[in-house]
């Protein structure tokens, strides 16, 4: 598997594409008045403790306050590792931790999401080439995608070997460290060590709802992590970048300097692999498959579902490999979309019905491998009774669709709007209203032009009944700028 890494800069904003086989698969968008804060470090004071949710308000100098959990504060203790949720130990309780008006360090986890507010945490990490420095821990980590288990045992003995006192705190080794040399692992906890010095500096200086410690600008951030053996280049359409990221790799990633180059041809940068055409599909619900299936996607404040459809595909055999065969297409599809559109929290996704039980095993367990290449984790259940399968997806920024997009002014994000009908009839019983209550000589109906149109041709007649039952007059006027559900009743 090759990748390839496309960097379009902007004023306004920066985009980052990776390209995986020719084929568009992640897209971050940072734009310049909205950047993300995850992984910045604030310096907080706590605005407000629940006690009964084990939870605290943060003030860090947001427009909200943002959500700071029992589990997600330093108790002076390091924390220790844990394999699964059930083996955390019960946090102590929030009055014991933090108080109202007490100043303290944080790091965010998650960028402010819809009406949420951003949420914190006191365990600080800081990530470098290939470590991840863990100040409150006291544990040396290692990432499950270095397989080989003589490699494992090589890294975390080096880490140890080189951290020398301070291995009281903590260090989570990444996947790019495999096979790395001892003088890059050894650079790399030099370099944590300062970083963590002055950021301890100037903790004691800033003022609270100030920034401490800010995290790489994307083009800079995605060349750090994104980066791994599989990527073969990095194209960048902005020289003043260009340079920027050669400095940054000739320091830190000296095997990519070749890979790294300045793209000036005519076309944009995002033309390449049709990455623009790609986005746009990736706003619309509805994904074609390549055998004739769909799927539909909807995103919804509490979870995304997904529905699979044979669409045009009839297969060549029966109706049963003909729905394993859109089903197992799928899988890769949704692992795909998922990525792309950045899909996270709950999804629900509705195969369509197997009888037979080995297909369902299958594809569930292609959905499994094709979700293993993703950077954000995800837990896949069974297929229920129902024929569901339910998975969640690691969500700690906004989906794609968030980001470009907003609620529509008309249907205000239902997806739908009253029918010209429905209207006229709510027009009906507000006039009713009025005459009852005030005495006007006359009513004016100000309405868009589809509902006074039918106002006037085949509701012409109950118009005129209603002019006779309330002994007055009703005229109409079309307001261009009205949406479709918009109406006013004037008196006069």
């Amino acid at each position: 598997m090759s990748e390839e890494i496309l960097i379009n800069v902007t004023p306004q904003e920066t985009r980052v594409a990776v390209i995986e086989n020719g084929v568009l698969q992640e897209v971050f968008i940072e734009r310049e008045r909205k950047r993300g804060i995850v992984s910045n470090i604030y310096k907080g004071k706590v605005c407000r403790v629940l006690p009964g949710m084990q939870a605290a308000f943060v003030e860090i100098g947001l427009e909200r306050a943002a959500f700071l959990h029992a589990s997600d504060i330093w108790t002076g203790k390091p924390k220790e590792n844990v394999e699964s949720y059930d083996d955390k130990p019960e946090p102590p309780s929030i009055n014991s931790l933090v108080r109202e008006g007490q100043e303290i360090l944080v790091q965010v986890v998650k960028d402010p999401l819809g009406t949420k507010g951003a949420r914190l945490t006191s365990h600080i990490t800081i990530p470098a080439r290939f470590l991840v420095y863990m100040p409150y821990s006291n544990h040396i980590g290692i990432s499950q995608k270095i397989e080989d288990e003589t490699e494992r045992e090589r890294l975390k003995n080096l880490v140890i070997d080189m951290a020398g006192d301070e291995i009281q705190s903590g260090f989570i080794i990444r996947t790019v460290a495999e096979g790395a040399e001892e003088q890059a692992i050894n650079a790399d906890i030099q370099f944590l060590r300062k970083i963590w010095e002055s950021l301890q500096e100037r903790s004691k200086e800033v003022q609270v709802g100030q920034i401490v410690y800010e995290d790489l600008r994307l083009s800079m951030r995605a060349i750090r992590d994104m980066v791994g053996m599989d990527v073969e280049k990095i194209r960048i359409d902005s020289n003043e970048h260009f340079q920027k990221a050669t400095k940054f790799v000739g320091k830190f990633i000296p095997e990519l300097v070749a890979g790294i180059e300045y793209y000036s041809g005519p076309r944009p940068i995002f033309d390449l692999f049709s990455v623009e055409d790609e986005i746009q599909k990736a706003l619309q619900s509805k994904v074609q498959l390549k055998s004739g299936g769909y799927l539909i996607i909807d995103q919804t404040e509490a979870m995304t579902t997904v529905d699979v459809n044979t669409g045009a595909f009839v297969g060549h055999r029966n109706l049963e490999e003909t729905i394993f065969k859109t089903n197992l297409e799928a899988t890769q599809t949704i692992a795909r979309q998922l990525r792309l559109r950045n899909l996270g929290g709950i999804i629900i996704i509705d195969f369509i019905d197997m009888e037979n039980e080995e297909h369902k095993r299958q594809v569930l367990r292609a959905l499994e491998r094709a979700v293993e290449k993703d950077h954000a984790k995800s837990n896949i259940s069974e297929v229920s009774s129902l024929g569901l399968v339910q998975m969640t997806r690691k969500r700690t920024r906004e989906s794609l669709g968030h980001i470009l997009c907003e609620s529509c002014p008309v249907c205000r994000g239902t997806g739908t709007v009253k029918t010209p009908e429905t209207v006229a009839f709510e027009i009906f019983r507000e006039i009713l209203r009025e005459a009852r209550q005030f005495d006007a000589q006359t009513f004016l109906v100000l309405a868009s032009q589809k509902v006074v149109d039918l106002m006037l041709d085949e509701e012409s007649a109950s118009v005129a009944e209603l002019e006779e039952f309330i002994a007055r007059p009703i005229k109409f006027q079309v307001e261009m700028q009205y949406s479709q559900e918009l109406y006013d009743v004037v008196l006069m």
